[in-house]
């Protein structure tokens, strides 16, 4: 093979490994801890990578959706970030446990107290929502990611169907259909009934064990009682007879 066709071999497998090893996931990206419900509440990471050579990422805006508000939003505290918690008023309340809800969070902000995100590191980011809406199959949110050099990403862009993953994307979280008892916490409520339905046979089996045992314990009685008369009976008979003996 010719030095020229080498080189050019040599170029395309070079560029082939760099798109290939181009930090594609390397996008801010939300993903919920076990199961996002429709009409539930879940606990939802938002991942932030950082994708600079040489600044940290030193604060994180999410904004959430409006087209669908969420009654609950709370953060978890996270060491070496101060969290600031917006609310706006809503243009259409939303209902929520029967309360009508004018205001809701419409964005949460995270900002370093020290060294952020350093390079070649991600951080999650723990946000507690619900009640997630039942007229929709995802939740879009917006990020926006600054670096310590000041360079701001804005994680804005939707994702269209049918088209490839734009530049930035924004964070998308796909939700699940409900459960089976409609809103909040199915798993656990089942859990709870498989408990108190094994606890009810538990003390069902102990009843009748116990009743067993007593059953047992009167049988033994009436034995114990019938065998103390047969031998007071044998006992008697036995001096009747030598009595009529010694008479003869």
């Amino acid at each position: 093979m010719k030095a020229s066709r080498l080189a050019a071999v040599g170029t395309v497998a070079a560029t082939a490994v760099l798109a290939l090893s181009a930090p594609a996931f390397a996008h801010v990206s939300v993903q919920p801890e076990g199961a996002a419900a429709k009409g539930g509440y879940t606990v939802v990471n938002f991942k932030v990578p950082n994708e600079s050579d040489s600044a940290s990422t030193v604060k994180l805006e999410v904004s959430l959706p409006a087209d669908h508000p969420l009654s609950s939003v709370m953060p978890q505290p996270l060491d070496g970030w101060t969290v600031k918690v917006t609310k706006s008023t809503l243009d259409k309340p939303i209902t929520a446990h029967g309360q009508k809800i004018n205001e809701a969070v419409t964005k949460v902000t995270w900002t370093a107290d020290g060294k952020g995100v350093q390079p070649g590191f991600f951080q999650k980011f723990p946000l507690s929502i619900g009640a997630l809406p039942e007229d929709t199959d995802e939740l879009v949110f917006k990020a926006v990611q600054t670096y310590s050099d000041k360079e701001v990403v804005r994680w804005i862009e939707p994702q269209k169907k049918g088209a490839e993953e734009p530049e930035h994307p924004a964070p998308a979280l796909a939700l699940t259909a409900a459960t089976e008892d409609g809103h909040h916490g199915g798993t656990a409520a089942k859990d709870a009934s498989h408990t108190d339905e094994a606890d009810k046979h538990s003390d069902e089996h102990t009843d009748e064990a116990a009743s067993a045992a007593d059953s047992s314990d009167t049988t033994a009685r009436v034995l114990g009682g019938v065998g103390i008369l047969v031998g007071l009976a044998g006992v008697a008979y036995g001096v009747l007879a030598g009595r009529r003996r010694t008479t003869a």
